[in-house]
């Protein structure tokens, strides 16, 4: 497996995370993976095989090759068949948000395929550069000139919204909203509606895969012995709590997040994110 990260240029740093390269020869990747969430959507390319998402314990969909990928918040399965190569772009939580239109919460727990987003013709053109593309480094200049072009269509993110996603991860997501806010639910009713539309989800669930995300790399690190000392670590109330918000993102404990090869690629992702 090869999973590589590269940096957006200057002016895009606030906005973009990362790029990301994928590529998984056919015979590593037949296994289901699990997809543990970050709170950062995603603009994906899919340059090699098929990948299925799975709908329902045996029922699947095709990824579109070209998509945008909604905040998680359930277990989110794919299957990849033959060889993989993916480039993606990964967002910080109010990045996408200026980029397009669309109201984040209706692309939750999905992947949407950017000609919804951008339209047919703007899709098609997108994607085939990118297809064509002699390198990554090529592939990046492509998708910042796109990105450029569409961020000068959009007004920048609400200066509330931006304020708390900073300080959620500033505090790995340990930081009560009302805290936050100082107690004034006025503002809370205002950011959870900003939240929905610009981040696609609430403030606290952001703040809960923040938390969840700390204590991945932690448990993939293992920087820390037991799931007690983990939750401790991450500002858990107790191992209970813990077990109880990894399970209901991916829908398996901790103990059966180590021991499964579905979880290899959230693994690659976030050992040294």
């Amino acid at each position: 497996m090869n999973y590589q990260t590269y940096q957006p240029s200057e002016d895009l740093t606030s906005l973009i995370k990362c790029y990301w390269t994928l590529e998984v020869p056919a015979e590593y990747s037949s296994e289901k993976q699990r997809i543990v969430p970050d709170g950062c959507m995603e603009l994906i390319f899919i340059l090699g095989d098929d990948i299925k998402r799975y709908t329902s314990e045996n029922e699947f969909i095709i990824q579109p090759r070209a998509i945008v990928v909604g905040q998680i918040t359930e277990p989110f399965i794919i299957q990849p068949f033959g060889y993989v190569h993916c480039f993606a772009t990964r967002f910080y939580p109010y990045g996408v948000a200026n980029f397009i239109k669309t109201p984040l919460k209706n692309l939750e727990n999905k992947e949407t395929p950017i000609a919804e987003l951008f339209g047919q013709s703007t899709a098609n053109e997108l994607e085939q550069k990118i297809i064509h593309a002699t390198d990554t480094q090529q592939r990046i200049e492509i998708i910042e000139t796109f990105l450029f072009d569409k961020l000068n269509e959009k007004s920048t993110i609400d200066s509330i919204v931006k304020s708390t996603v900073n300080t959620l991860i500033a505090t790995s997501g340990s930081s009560p909203i009302k805290a936050i806010l100082k107690e004034d639910l006025s503002k809370r009713r205002q950011l959870e509606r900003k939240f929905l539309k610009q981040i696609g989800m609430s403030p606290k669930q952001l703040g809960k895969v923040v938390r969840l995300q700390t204590a991945l790399k932690l448990l993939l690190n293992q920087k820390t012995g037991t799931f007690t000392e983990i939750a401790y670590e991450s500002e858990y109330y107790d191992q209970n709590h813990f077990i109880k918000d990894f399970k209901e993102f991916t829908g398996i404990t901790p103990k059966e997040f180590l021991g499964k090869e579905q979880m290899i690629l959230s693994s690659l992702f976030y050992t040294n994110d």
